[in-house]
């Protein structure tokens, strides 16, 4: 199983398609407050499908909680600034995912914290900002589920 983690996310229809996301891979996912929305949120609901009772979702005050509750052993960042190719690494199940919110990306000290090793990113066309956030997830985590031959009993 491959763990989603979204810092800070700001808009409940793309935390819906990755609670759906979550459910249809088997992914744990990870809500790092505060949250732009609550989590009872219409939009939210509506996204998800009523998905989030097919997936494991966790909330943490804040990073370091995170941190501190999950002790995750490898923990990647998908960012805008990341100068490793996400598809070159080597997922292994039990591997975490960090993405930052819609409107700023994940801050420089996280980034920091994780190494630059681990900061991953998506190529995309010059002069182009970012992802949808439900994109960039799927991306990623359909590349991690392909290298380990979408073996879904992780």
């Amino acid at each position: 199983m491959f763990h989603i983690v979204l810092f800070e996310p700001e808009i409940p229809p793309n935390t819906g398609n990755i609670i759906r996301l979550s459910a249809n891979t088997g992914a744990s996912l990870h809500l790092i407050h505060p949250l732009g929305f609550k989590i009872e949120d219409k939009q939210l609901r509506r996204a998800g499908l009523d998905y989030s009772e097919f997936t494991k979702i966790m909330e943490y005050d804040c990073f370091d909680d995170y941190i501190k509750k999950q002790s995750p052993n490898i923990l990647y960042a998908a960012s805008t600034k990341g100068k490793v190719l996400y598809s070159s690494v080597n997922y292994c199940p039990g591997d975490a995912i960090i993405f930052g919110p819609e409107s700023r990306g994940l801050p420089k000290n996280i980034r920091d914290y994780i190494g630059e090793n681990y900061v991953l990113k998506i190529p995309m066309q010059e002069n182009s900002r970012s992802l949808n956030l439900s994109n960039a997830v799927a991306v990623i985590i359909f590349e991690a589920l392909r290298q380990n031959n979408f073996s879904f009993d992780m």
